[in-house]
Formats: structure tokens, C-alpha cells, sequence
């Protein structure tokens, strides 16, 4: 583990007035003055810059003139579901009288617009099918529908393959000739800027005379869930709208099914930001694509009432605890398959495991190892094995798989994703010669420096720095994520007591003396195989937090790296 403080930046190009760690943290992730910090709805990039726009609200304008019935194609995770949720929704507010959807089943149809699912549309009367956080590789899929009489519009955001589908239209900020500045939206930005191109066309043909136009920014709070959970860029675009969403939902002005998702888990929805949205809502959403169907995660999302989203979202929190148990004994059996693995690349596979939790074991081993690790299961039909594979800093995961498909025609049968997650099927025979294959490839395109696992800080806070005044301006500030990370500090401190906590006594709480003489708490989760003795003096890698019970704050330590000194 190689530590290291990210470049400074120049923090004097911002006011005055503005906290001097968040001027330093803001000027190490390249904030360039204080006009780029406004998260204001303006500072939006305008629709009119992706491709494809006019002609998919030209096809959205007509389908609602005519009263045609419009069935949104999802995907089965929380970036598909909140997609399907905001299409549906938006799509009615704009006056659309007929608007349905469908969600593959990922054991039995696998990812995408597959003919299958294209027969799901068809019985639901579907005359225009708008894809969500797929289509873009869905050529059978979308050949299927125009077969049968149904116009496509095919909304994604995924890397397209060397042929696109032949849709009535196509928006995908990825797609080749795309203008659009911000290349990391997620599929849910992707169809909010749609309905936002859509109401803009009705506003100017006069579609709103005699009724209020419909505000679009009540979906921000959904388009934010699912930008954090697909784990994409934080960019300034997509900041915005993570910014915007979470300013509703601590107001408490979220969708019911958010609002009943963050009770389930016992948060407060007034001090919600990145974490909540990304390790509290989304994994909760996920849960039902991962075990069962993601229809209930929809369902709760759509849901109008409190009363009507509470037993959804409860349904939702024990399938978590399902999953998370399923997870840990995969976990373990994974950490084990990978004892002093050699490979660069690495393949993993177990009979009984589940497919739907396989990314989260590859997620897991890749944190542990700093390798990129794909993970496999057996696959619903026989004789077929699932990956889902995660990467790091250097390997591109879907071009590596395509860059593999390519020399070896008919290894991979299907496969897509994006830089750093990525997903495939092939044959159970064909496992050995693919991680072959894999490592391979991995170790010709990472070096010594890309295999080292870096954690970067922004360095060591003062002693009158170092207190809850800082946490809470760094909780109010970002929202942090992707491309865009949380602050991270270092700092040396004597160990007073040293805990076990949790039922297995896997975490470990810790009080320690702080540089200026005061006691801190510091919370390590899963560390008790580096746990230090009190008495010891530590070098720790952490985050700032605000510890809240009873009606008390107070300073938090989260560990995130251990060295005993």
C-alpha cells in the first residue's frame, strides 16, 4: 500500500470566506475558482448537445399526439431502475396517457433489450419501446421490435460495439459522434435530459396551455440515486444533479420509496448525502435484481404514497440482509481461492455461487488484491458460466474483453460494460482458456506502478483543524464520489483503548489522542486482523464524520488504513 498526498492545486483562487480545507480539498481535485462550485439547476449543460435528441422527441411527441401506449424497457440495476422509475414518471407528467414497462429477468434473459424481453413489451401492447441504461448493443433485441410494428428509442449510456441497432433514434452521450460534454452521465441522466428535451418541445408548440407545466427537477432525487449507484464520473454536470437530488431528500421532498428506504435502514434523511445514495439506497435497490426481481424496486420507487412505498421498501431492506449474507460466505470462499494467487488477471469460479452477487465478490477480491478479478457462477442455462468483472486504475475492462473476443472469436459469447465493471457469458469448458487469456492480457497492459495500490490523501490537518467544525462544512460540502472523491486525511496518533465491536468482533472502535491533546473515536470497519494495542502510537489514513446519537455530536475517525509505528 503506497500512500500518497494528491497534488495541492492553487486553493487562493477561491473567496476568502470559504473553509481553508474545503479550499484545499477543492483545489486538489482540480476546482479551477468559486463560479465552478455553483450546483445550480442553470449550470446544466443543455440537451441540444447529444446527439440523436431531436429525432427521439420528435418519436416521443408523435407517441403522446397519438395516445400511443409507450412501454420502457429497464434494467435490473439501480441505475436501470431509476431510469425505468424516471421515464415512467416524467413520461406521465408530460401527458403521456399510456405508459407502461418491463425488467428482464436477469437469471432467465440475461442484460439488455433481448428479443425475450421485446416479447414482455409486445403483450403489454408496447407501439413505442424507449430503452433505459441499455439498447446500445441490443441489435437482435431491437431488429425483433421493428420486426413487429414497434418504433425503438433506444436511451443508453454504455460504450457502443462496432455496429449500432437499428432504432428509430438513438441518445447515448458515448455513441460515436456524439458532441455532448459530459460523457459520464449515468442511464438515468440520460433519460432526464430526454423528458427535458421533450418538455422544452411541448413548451414551444404550446402542449401546456391550460394545465401547469410539469416540474422535472421532483425526479432529481431518483436521477442522483442512480448516478451515485452506477459508481460514474462526478463530473460538474453530474454534480449538479447529485447536488440538486439530495437537497430534496434531506428536505424530505424524495419519493416516498426513498424516504421509506432510508427509514428501513434507519438514517435521517436530513444529513443524506453521497453515502447514503450509494451504500444505503442503492444497495437496497440492487438487492432485488440481484436475488429476485427488480420489479419491487421499481415498484417502490413509483410508489405514490408513504403508506403504499413502507411494505415495499421493508421487503427490499431484508432481501439486503439476504444478499449481504449470501455475500459474506462467497466473500470468504473467494479470499481463500485467491491465497498468494499469482495472476495478474484474475478468474474465479465456484459452482455455488450466486449469479447475481458474483460483481460484488469480484468487487471485493479486487479491493483486496489491486488486480483485476472476474468473477463467475453458473449461469441459469446449462452449461454456461456469468462473469462480472471489476478492474482498477490502467485496464479498461470492456476493451480488454473485446480486445480478447477479437483474437479469439467465439470465446466470449456476449459481453459489455464499461471502464472499470464489465459483464459476460461463455461456455463452463471454455473458463481455463479465458483466464489464460485474461492474465494475459492483463499483465501486457499493466506495469509494476499500475499494480501498486495507492491511496491518496490531502494530507494532515492541523490541531485546530481537526475538529467536528470541519466535519460537518466537509458533510455539507460536495457531493463526493467517482472521479470526484471524499477527503481523505493522514495523521499520527497514540492508541488509549482498543475494542472489539460487532457481533463477530470483525470492526474495532479505538479512542485516540489527538495532536492537540483531545480524545477522538475512530471507528475501523473489518479490522480486527491489524487491530494495534492501546499504548501503541498509529500512522492512520482517514475521513472526518459526525457521530450523531442521542441528540450529541461528536468527532469521528473512519479508518480507512492502518499502520502501526
Amino acid at each position: 500500500m503506497l500512500i500518497r498526498r494528491r497534488p495541492p492545486g492553487d486553493a487562493g483562487v477561491f473567496r476568502e470566506d470559504l473553509h481553508p480545507v474545503l479550499r484545499r480539498v477543492y483545489a486538489a481535485r482540480g476546482v479551477a475558482g468559486t463560479a465552478e462550485l455553483s450546483l445550480e439547476l442553470a449550470d446544466l449543460l443543455a440537451p441540444g448537445g447529444l446527439l440523436g435528441i431531436e429525432p427521439a422527441v420528435a418519436l416521443l411527441e408523435q407517441a403522446l399526439a397519438r395516445g400511443e401506449r409507450i412501454v420502457v424497457a429497464g434494467d435490473y440495476d439501480a441505475d436501470g431502475a431509476t431510469a425505468t422509475a424516471v421515464a415512467v414518471l416524467g413520461l406521465r407528467a408530460l401527458g403521456a396517457a399510456q405508459v407502461d414497462y418491463v425488467v428482464p429477468n436477469r437469471f432467465t434473459m440475461g442484460y439488455g433489450l433481448s428479443p425475450a424481453v421485446v416479447e414482455l413489451a409486445r403483450a403489454k401492447g408496447a407501439e413505442l419501446l424507449v430503452t433505459v441504461d441499455n439498447g446500445i448493443a441490443s441489435l437482435a433485441g431491437v431488429a425483433a421490435a421493428r420486426a413487429a410494428g414497434i418504433r425503438v428509442l433506444v436511451t443508453d449510456h454504455h460504450l457502443a460495439g462496432p455496429q449500432l441497432p437499428a432504432a428509430d433514434a438513438i441518445v447515448n452521450p458515448n455513441q460515436p459522434g456524439c458532441g455532448f460534454a459530459s460523457k459520464n452521465l449515468a442511464g438515468v441522466g440520460v433519460m432526464f435530459y430526454v423528458l427535458l428535451a421533450l418538455r422544452a418541445r411541448l413548451r414551444a408548440a404550446g402542449g401546456f396551455q391550460g394545465r401547469a407545466e410539469p416540474n422535472l427537477a421532483e425526479l432529481l432525487d431518483l436521477v442522483a440515486l442512480g448516478t451515485v449507484a452506477d459508481v460514474v464520473r462526478l463530473d460538474r454536470n453530474n454534480r449538479v444533479l447529485v447536488a440538486q437530488g439530495l437537497r430534496r431528500l434531506r428536505a424530505g421532498r424524495a419519493r416516498p420509496g426513498l424516504l421509506a428506504l432510508l427509514e428501513a435502514a434507519g438514517r435521517d434523511r436530513q444529513f443524506a448525502g453521497s453515502a447514503e445514495l450509494g451504500f444505503v439506497l442503492g444497495p437496497r435497490l440492487n438487492a432485488a435484481g440481484r436475488l429476485d426481481d427488480m420489479t419491487v424496486g421499481i415498484e417502490c420507487l413509483l410508489a405514490p404514497t408513504p403508506e403504499a412505498a413502507r411494505p415495499l421498501a421493508a421487503q427490499l431492506d431484508r432481501l439486503n440482509r439476504e444478499r449481504r449474507e449470501i455475500e459474506v460466505q462467497m466473500r470468504e470462499q473467494a479470499l481463500e481461492l485467491v491465497e498468494d494467487a499469482p495472476q495478474t488477471g484474475v478468474c474465479l469460479f465456484d459452482p455455488q455461487w450466486h449469479e447475481g452477487l458474483v460483481g460484488l465478490v469480484a468487487s471485493r477480491v479486487k479491493e483486496r488484491l489491486h488486480r483485476p478479478v472476474i468473477a463467475f457462477a453458473p449461469a441459469a442455462e446449462a452449461g454456461l458460466l456469468k462473469g462480472s468483472g471489476r478492474s482498477i486504475a490502467g485496464l479498461h475492462l470492456r476493451d480488454a474483453l473485446a480486445a480478447i473476443d477479437a483474437r479469439q472469436p467465439g470465446l466470449i459469447l456476449r459481453f459489455g460494460g464499461h471502464a472499470m465493471a464489465a459483464g459476460l457469458s461463455l461456455p463452463a469448458a471454455s473458463l481455463d482458456t479465458f483466464a489464460e487469456a485474461f492474465d494475459r492480457h492483463c499483465a501486457a497492459a499493466l506495469d509494476e506502478e499500475a499494480l501498486q495500490h495507492c491511496i491518496d490523501t490531502d494530507g494532515e490537518l492541523s490541531a485546530a483543524e481537526l475538529c467536528i467544525d470541519t466535519a460537518r462544512v466537509l458533510e455539507g460540502a460536495g457531493p463526493w464520489g467517482q472521479g470526484f472523491p471524499e477527503p481523505h486525511f493522514e495523521g499520527e496518533f497514540d492508541v488509549v483503548e482498543a475494542r472489539p465491536i460487532g457481533a463477530d468482533g470483525r470492526h474495532v472502535k479505538y479512542r485516540l489522542r489527538q495532536p492537540g491533546g483531545g480524545m477522538v473515536e475512530a471507528p475501523d470497519f473489518d479490522g480486527a486482523a491489524r487491530m494495534a494495542a492501546a499504548g501503541g502510537r498509529v500512522r492512520l489514513v482517514y475521513r472526518l464524520a459526525v457521530n450523531r446519537f442521542r441528540g450529541l455530536d461528536a468527532l469521528e475517525l473512519q479508518i480507512d488504513q492502518m499502520q502501526v509505528i
